[in-house]
């Protein structure tokens, strides 16, 4: 083969890679659109708001065990707030880390989301890898009955999702997960920019709060940075999930 035809076909392999990435993220988008326009969307709608809670906990828990700290129970409620129970790390800078890491939890999940989906088989074994890491917090960390059958149900759909579907499904369902945790960024970003929070646990602190007391400063800069770091992720995950060439440099190739 010739080096002409070769670059034809990985052109033309990467224009059809777009083109699925770019379906996978319409049909997501549509059925999103979807569900907040049918009667009762709101029922369909919760179990999906209840995953930013999953990952702004999970955020915290991960950035407690990167820093040296424990990850030791997790609780997620009916009224969609969550607490992730940690111990450490020494040293302020680390603690804000752990802090930040429930805020910008999200939005790094749904920008991996992305960047990885852009391939069926990869996204299939995303998909997977996130069903049984679901799997392993209910096993380790999840501490309530709520928080077990939600959690252990999400996961237990997308291990069979990643085992059972096809490869184009198995990508869209991914994709589907990222817009979720895209939307709830700014749908739940006045959390961003107050002093505490109300959960069933009772009022707190809020992340921001947090960084503040360890770091100086107000709770509305440091939300700020969580939220413009947020963006800069997904905007970043969206353009690798959705990069590519398309009819201009195939055709380029054509005429060579």
């Amino acid at each position: 083969m010739s080096s002409a035809a070769r670059a034809f076909a990985r052109a033309h392999d990467h224009a059809q890679v777009t083109r699925r990435a770019r379906g996978a993220l319409f049909a997501s988008a549509a059925i999103t659109l979807l569900l907040y326009a049918v009667p009762f969307g709101g029922l369909l709608i919760y179990p999906l708001l209840l995953l930013s809670t999953l990952a702004h906990e999970l955020g915290h828990g991960l950035a407690a065990l990167a820093t040296g700290g424990t990850f030791e129970a997790f609780y997620l409620w009916p009224d969609g707030s969550g607490m992730a129970v940690h111990t450490g790390p020494e040293g302020h800078a680390l603690q804000a880390v752990v802090a930040a890491g429930g805020l910008i939890g999200p939005a790094v999940v749904a920008g991996l989301c992305f960047a990885l989906a852009r391939r069926e088989r990869v996204a299939r074994v995303v998909l997977g890898l996130l069903g049984l890491g679901f799997l392993l917090a209910v096993a380790l960390v999840v501490e309530n009955p709520f928080g077990f059958w939600y959690i252990g149900g999400v996961g237990v759909l997308l291990v069979a999702l990643a085992a059972r579907a096809r490869a184009a499904v198995a990508q869209t369902a991914l994709v589907f997960l990222a817009v979720q945790l895209a939307l709830s960024v700014f749908s739940r970003a006045d959390y961003l920019f107050t002093a505490s929070a109300q959960t069933s646990a009772g009022v707190m602190p809020s992340d921001s709060a947090h960084i503040a007391a360890a770091l100086g400063g107000s709770y509305m800069l440091w939300g700020a940075v969580c939220g413009l770091f947020s963006v800069l992720v997904l905007v970043l995950g969206l353009w690798l999930f959705t990069r590519g060439s398309s009819r201009v440099d195939l055709a380029s190739l054509r005429r060579r």
